[in-house]
């Protein structure tokens, strides 16, 4: 089980490299800018799993229960990565997609090729937050990319290609 103050780090570091302030959170959540505090700080005295659901699923961040440990000789599940997900995403409404490899680049770069502009926009517009999370994760595990410098890159790519989503003014 997730502690409070685990809880309390994971959303004030997500929400820091998401480029949130507190009462922006606090918005996309449906809750008070003094309960994104009070969690926060891990002063929250009550926090049920509805609430504690809606701030974090604006974060890309869940509460899981974990099944007990497969045993020895168990395949594993495999999962589709995360970014070839979001370039699947982005791509859906496009005749031509974008790779996996050319969605990588721009997040790691910042820099958009003409041809995949409507596909990056796409992916900014129509992404869950728990996608572009997971995103992000991926390339700083297997990148060394920093966290916050990803988000960066994604807020400042939306500006540039003026999308609406709310947590991206």
């Amino acid at each position: 089980m997730t502690s409070i103050a685990e809880l309390s780090a994971a959303v004030k570091i997500r929400r820091g490299d998401m480029g949130l302030t507190q009462a922006a959170l606090a918005k996309l959540s449906g809750l008070s800018r003094a309960t994104v505090n009070q969690v926060e700080t891990g002063s929250i005295k009550d926090l049920s799993l509805t609430r504690a659901s809606r701030l974090l699923e604006v974060l890309g961040l869940a509460v899981t229960v974990a099944a007990p440990r497969t045993r020895v000789g168990q395949p594993a599940t495999a999962r589709t990565p995360a970014i070839v997900l979001a370039a699947r995403t982005a791509g859906v409404s496009y005749r031509t997609p974008m790779s996996a490899d050319a969605l990588r680049d721009v997040l790691l770069n910042g820099e958009v090729p003409p041809q995949i502009l409507p596909h990056v926009r796409a992916m900014l517009e129509e992404a869950s937050p728990a996608l572009l999370a997971a995103v992000v994760e991926q390339l700083h595990l297997e990148d060394s990319a920093e966290r916050a410098q990803v988000w960066r890159t994604m807020r400042d790519l939306a500006h540039q290609l003026q999308c609406s989503r709310v947590w991206w003014r």
